[in-house]
């Protein structure tokens, strides 16, 4: 048994919600909306909102979440600087692609009417052929729905081939999930040496990368990479985590004129934010130290 997810899951729920605080906007679709409103007028970061909660099985349930996305999408209107996150999971792939590849139409349809960009978040890799075939379902009807993939697993690069024809924005991450060595890498340094790759791949096969990472030394990476290619600043974009201290690198690239867009988690039950803050505690044991730093200044 993993020692660090055996000590997270021991943590009380009260002291994984001091730890929480940073970490999410906090509960209901209004907190995630003012979270995205501060977080642009006084940094000038763009967000993506995300509902927490995964492993919703009952239609009521299913379309209980789907009316929390509509709720979102009014309540973001004419917010370009933020976006939507979803999660198959919470959308009916558990009874069948179908049915959730039509709740994801749906939502983009409503997203798109409002000038709004929704990404398909990306699960375990159980779930990643499903998603992948609903993305480019999606794809072939809205330009506002991008997707995710992760650096970690063996397929990723068949994967960005095989995309779509269109250009496709794509969140390029190392990914939470842990994975088998069968079917993933299992050493750090490989993994971000192929989101470095991954990012270069995208471009050449015309998507916009969406990079992923807190990671300074890769981030200077790309940016001295891509300079050198002469890409565009408007043909890519950072991506980090609310509540992980990058302050200062975050205002350098904005300084430049790029996007920083911080994942900005929300909760309708406090449980869903328990479960998100413990997954990602025992991914990242350091999480720890930056709340404390964060809570002290």
């Amino acid at each position: 048994m993993d020692l660090k997810r055996t000590i997270v899951d021991l943590m009380p729920a009260p002291l994984v919600r001091i730890f929480a605080s940073p970490y999410i906007a906090g509960k209901g679709v209004s907190a995630g909306v003012s979270k995205a409103d501060e977080l642009h007028s006084k940094l000038g970061l763009s967000s993506t909102i995300d509902l927490l909660g995964e492993e919703v099985f009952r239609r009521e349930d299913v379309e209980a979440t789907v009316q929390v996305y509509f709720r979102m999408i009014e309540a973001l209107k004419g917010r370009s600087f933020a976006s939507i996150s979803l999660k198959p999971t919470q959308l009916g792939i558990n009874e069948s692609v179908a049915y959730c590849q039509d709740n994801l139409r749906r939502i983009a349809a409503a997203a798109d009417a409002q000038g709004l960009r929704i990404t398909l978040d990306m699960e375990d890799r159980n779930f990643t052929d499903r998603t992948l075939q609903m993305f480019k379902a999606v794809r072939d009807e809205f330009d506002n729905f991008g997707t995710v993939l992760q650096s970690r697993l063996f397929r990723t690069g068949d994967d960005i081939k095989a995309l779509h024809t269109k250009p496709c924005r794509v969140r390029i991450c190392i990914g939470i999930y842990k994975e088998p060595a069968e079917a993933a890498l299992q050493d750090k340094p490989a993994m971000k040496q192929k989101l470095f790759d991954y990012v270069q791949t995208l471009l050449d096969h015309g998507h916009y990368p969406e990079i992923a990472t807190h990671d300074e030394p890769l981030i200077h990476r790309c940016i001295e990479f891509l300079d050198k290619r002469g890409v565009a600043k408007d043909a890519y974009e950072f991506q980090m985590l609310l509540g992980v201290p990058r302050t200062q690198i975050q205002k350098d690239i904005i300084a430049r004129g790029q996007i920083v867009r911080l994942y900005v988690p929300f909760a309708e039950e406090w449980k869903y934010a328990v479960h998100y803050l413990k997954r990602r505690l025992a991914a990242n044991p350091a999480m720890a130290i930056m709340v404390v730093k964060n809570m002290f200044g």
